[in-house]
């Protein structure tokens, strides 16, 4: 079992606690005048994206997670799993519809994402930070509000996201996304 001293927590590194894995988003190391040195640490849970504030003392240690992340492509979904081939190795990945949630909205045929797995057992995904969709549909707007630019309407997308647009996008046209956000970003020409 390999493990981190706390004196060796940096951000970025995944490790278990609470039987699970997190990563540490920020580390702090204090040393008072008296009494015994200890690292002030946040950490974020990977499966329930939970943020945590814990103290460590200077001489505390917690397992390493066995944390590896992929880049692989989707295929396709069947409804219950969405299916990801590794284009290097082209071993399938199968992932189970609540590990996908709202990103599903995202992700379209070919593209990349990463598969963040633990002890080989995928545990969330993350989409590519944009992505180019088309309008399927629009809400209908009077004629006159055009003039005022920072009205919007809603665009329904081609995977069933909707999202807030422009007056001036249209049925057919494309756009990219930011997926952390779900914001129109730009018409794609």
């Amino acid at each position: 079992m390999r493990v981190y001293h706390s004196n060796n927590f940096r951000s970025g590194c995944k490790i278990i606690f609470e039987n699970e894995p997190c990563l540490i988003e920020s580390s702090e190391f204090v040393k008072p005048g008296k009494g015994q040195a200890f690292v002030r640490v946040k950490l974020r849970k990977l499966l329930t994206n939970q943020l945590i504030e814990k103290t460590f003392k200077s001489t505390d240690s917690l397992e390493i997670a066995d944390i590896i992340e992929y880049i692989l492509s989707y295929l396709y979904n069947d409804g219950r799993f969405w299916y990801f081939i590794n284009n290097k190795t082209f071993e399938e990945l199968s992932v189970e519809k609540k590990i996908i949630g709202g990103h599903k909205k995202w992700l379209l045929e070919q593209d990349t994402c990463v598969v963040t797995l633990w002890n080989n057992q995928p545990i969330s995904i993350t989409p590519n930070t944009f992505v180019g969709l088309e309008v399927i549909d629009v809400q209908a707007t009077l004629k006159g509000d055009t003039i005022n630019s920072s009205i919007t309407k809603l665009a329904t997308l081609s995977t069933g996201a909707v999202v807030r647009v422009p007056l001036f996008i249209q049925v057919g046209s494309f756009i990219k996304v930011d997926t952390r956000s779900g914001e129109y970003v730009s018409r794609i020409k």
